[in-house]
């Protein structure tokens, strides 16, 4: 659930929109000027998502937006419906882009939309009590961690990528340590035997015969 700030001078909008968030999970900070939105990231609070009313009191949302730049995601309520303000709110960096009236299960959907786009895809592998997290490169066996070199953690990534299917030597040179790489294939051999003996695979990356070596997952 997210953390949700809602500006809209607008009480009764204001209210509506605060409960129907809070009935779904997330929590809310009500202010109704586009000062009290900068006072309330200033305070350092974590924010995943801005409700911002176009026209406010002091500030309006786009001078909001124009103020924080691009990097905490915003939509937009606003009473203008017209192209080229939905463009300037877009153009701004808004993630979308509300006209009122408008119903709470569009908001809330909306909202639900924006949050799943905004929040990075945890990919982790898991392979005979070893995880390898993708995102942050972060191996390990059960609680503890692995320590591999880059260049084996990038064989690595690449087998588990293409997993359960056989890999040329040359191949692996290509997509592990990149087309500039004018070592020998052995040295491959050498970073597989690496690999199988730190994360105990011996099992899993197996010899294709005259070919390479494929990673095996049995799925």
């Amino acid at each position: 659930m997210a953390h949700i700030p809602v500006a809209e001078d607008d009480e009764m909008i204001n209210e509506l929109v605060v409960h129907n968030l809070e009935a779904v999970g997330h929590t809310c900070v009500q202010v109704y000027d586009g000062a009290a939105v900068l006072e309330h990231l200033n305070a350092g609070e974590a924010i995943d998502l801005l409700i911002l009313d176009v026209m406010m009191p002091k500030m309006s949302g786009f001078e909001v937006i124009e103020a924080i730049g691009q990097e905490t995601p915003a939509i937009f309520l606003t009473a203008k419906g017209g192209v080229m303000n939905k463009v300037k709110g877009l153009l701004l960096g808004a993630e979308d882009y509300i006209v009122k009236p408008f119903e709470m299960l569009e908001l809330i959907a909306r909202v639900d939309v924006v949050l799943r786009r905004r929040q990075p895809k945890r990919e982790v592998f898991t392979l005979a009590s070893v995880t390898v997290d993708l995102g942050t490169q972060q191996v390990r066996r059960g609680s503890r961690p692995i320590s591999l070199t880059p260049q084996e953690y990038q064989l690595l990534e690449t087998l588990i990528r293409n997993r359960n299917i056989a890999l040329s030597r040359e191949k692996l040179l290509d997509l592990a340590w990149g087309i500039d790489f004018y070592g020998d294939t052995r040295t491959v051999d050498v970073h597989i035997q690496k690999l199988r003996k730190k994360l105990d695979w011996t099992d899993h990356i197996k010899t294709v015969y005259k070919m390479g070596y494929r990673l095996e997952t049995g799925s």
